[in-house]
């Protein structure tokens, strides 16, 4: 942001030069300032000057030299000095260095966020230079190219891809690979590139699943980004061996093995920080098949306050948290997040204080300060037995993975009536069935009863990419079937497409709860065995609003798209 003198000065010289109306500019500065976008481009896209007068009278006005872009030849390695995050946060392109001296292309050289981050990060003298900001798009995009670009060449250097292109990676369990510039950059073998690259590319595209599907005659690679598979490139036949044996090898699984399922477990390090990787590999009829989860622990200890619910059922979830004991479950199918909450949950209790106890299948997570076990049914360490060992520890709380027998809800339940504030997963379709589920399942219904204090059911929306958002039509049949009113001067929102969100219109997930507070006419009609349509009609009337009336109400919001809410959430 820039100082009040420079600002003016701004000013005076667009309305000198470029005729803008002092309103209209003043206008736009306090947008610029309160959204932290580009005066130029606001100034742009509003019409209020076209863009080669804006540079031409900036250039002239402030000293800074222009620069044409399309006809500047940029060097590969500059790409190592400023980080792509960086490049695209602030719209600047590193173009030439010489000495201790940086030049860069920037649509707003008076940022002086971006120049003392660049300075600071780079050690560097800079000198900010002026470019058209559809040409910094361009050369950003050149620059650091899509890393699937560099396949070719490097495919060509694995000969006829026929076996593993290289020797086991030698080194203990717990190495990390290196992706960094650096550390991709040391004598390794084409294939190891390959699955760099592709590694690399994936985490920049916040994947949470990559997908290795070989067929007749090619290799699939798909990504699955905020929920949804995309492909991501295709890989010749001949390189599937090699590329499904790397893997192999840096999850320390058996390469001669390829009847049987396999699963296993790498580390990568990236941009500062560890991120963890589940693989599976599995036999199908033209080779193996890979999928490999992402694990992030970044994205475990953002606290229930970052997860997107509404405040009434954020409120009604910290209350029953700050409990002494009891039993809290989590509802949902597989993908929907729960894992993240009740992380999230145990990063805000993680503290010395408490003794925090897991059982999980698998351990997706590995937390410090928390005590986590994973499940092992072929040699006896079932949910329930690893429960009972843990009830002899002394826990604070206790996280089971999943609640899937009479046995292991029994305990679970037992636990929480004896002092334990116990979270757990079940997999019901909303929050009520989760109490018929628990019954039927043979669970006491007066225990039950005295143990539960909340149940939230959970589904993850897209949320709208902010850099393509726009108002949307929608059809007056469709917002009958939602049983939506929009009220007056409110309009619905959708994102159309662009590079930012992969032409998808949407960009990251939030989550939606049904959160139901248990009350003492709720336990006395479990205690009766009352339908699970009373227990409904029950909450509903007291407040408790249904997956679809939240996913709704963040519609309304302009968070996400009618047709989303649509798609995640049942008809109530």
């Amino acid at each position: 942001m820039t100082s009040s003198p420079l600002r003016q000065r701004v000013v005076d010289l667009l309305v000198e030069n470029c005729g803008i109306d002092r309103s209209k500019l003043e206008a736009a500065l306090r947008e610029s300032q309160a959204k932290g976008r580009s005066l130029g481009h606001l100034l742009v896209e509003g019409g209020l000057v076209p863009e080669k007068e804006l540079l031409a009278t900036l250039s002239k006005g402030l000293g800074f030299p222009p620069i044409n872009l399309s006809r500047t030849q940029l060097d590969p390695a500059l790409a190592e000095l400023v980080p792509e995050r960086i490049a695209r946060q602030y719209l600047l392109i590193p173009v030439s260095r010489i000495g201790n001296n940086l030049s860069v292309a920037m649509t707003d050289p008076l940022n002086v966020l971006a120049l003392d981050d660049l300075t600071l990060l780079t050690s560097y003298e800079i000198n900010p230079v002026l470019a058209a900001e559809e040409d910094v798009r361009q050369a950003i995009e050149k620059l650091y190219q899509h890393p699937m670009g560099k396949l070719e060449s490097l495919l060509k250097e694995t000969g006829d891809g026929h076996g593993p292109a290289e020797n086991p990676m030698e080194g203990d369990e717990d190495e990390v690979l290196d992706l960094t510039p650096f550390g991709m950059a040391g004598q390794r073998g084409p294939i190891m590139r390959v699955v760099d690259l592709m590694l690399t590319d994936a985490l920049k595209a916040r994947a949470s699943d990559i997908h290795i599907e070989p067929y007749e005659k090619q290799v699939r690679v798909r990504y699955r980004i905020d929920g949804a598979l995309v492909d991501a490139f295709i890989l010749p036949k001949k390189h599937q061996n090699g590329l499904i044996t790397r893997l192999k090898i840096m999850s320390r699984l058996d390469i001669t093995e390829n009847r049987l399922p396999q699963d296993g477990r790498f580390k990568v390090r990236m941009e500062g920080h560890e991120v963890d990787f589940r693989v599976s590999i599995l036999p199908i009829g033209f080779g193996n098949k890979a999928v490999l989860r992402v694990l992030d622990r970044d994205n475990l200890s953002v606290g229930l306050d970052e997860l997107g619910f509404l405040p009434g059922s954020l409120l009604a979830f910290r209350k029953a948290v700050s409990r002494p004991y009891g039993l809290i479950l989590v509802t949902g199918p597989t993908g929907s997040g729960k894992s993240t909450t009740l992380y999230s949950i145990l990063s805000e209790m993680n503290d010395p204080a408490r003794n925090i106890m897991t059982v999980e299948d698998p351990v997706e997570y590995q937390v410090e300060g928390i005590t986590q076990v994973q499940v092992n049914v072929e040699i006896g360490l079932t949910f329930s037995n690893v429960l009972r060992a843990f009830l002899r520890q002394a826990p604070d709380v206790v996280l089971v993975g999943e609640i899937r027998d009479l046995e292991t809800a029994d305990i679970a339940i037992k636990a929480s009536l004896t002092g334990q504030i116990v979270l757990a997963t079940l997999h019901t379709n909303d929050a009520p069935s989760s109490i018929s589920r628990l019954i039927n399942m043979g669970v006491d219904p007066f225990l039950l009863a005295s143990s539960l204090i909340f149940v939230a059911a959970q589904r993850l929306c897209r949320q709208i990419c902010p850099r393509c958002k726009g108002p949307e039509e929608v059809k007056p049949e469709l917002l009958r079937k939602a049983g939506l009113e929009v009220p007056k001067g409110r309009s619905l929102s959708r994102g159309k497409g662009c590079a930012f969100c992969r032409n998808t219109g949407f960009r990251g997930r939030f989550a939606i709860l049904e959160a139901m507070l248990l009350d003492d006419s709720l336990r006395e009609m479990m205690i009766t065995r009352r339908p699970l349509d009373d227990l409904r009609a029950y909450c509903s009337s007291h407040g408790m609003k249904s997956l679809r009336q939240e996913g709704l109400e963040h519609a309304l919001a302009g968070r996400t798209s009618l047709e989303e809410v649509l798609r995640v959430t049942a008809e109530d």
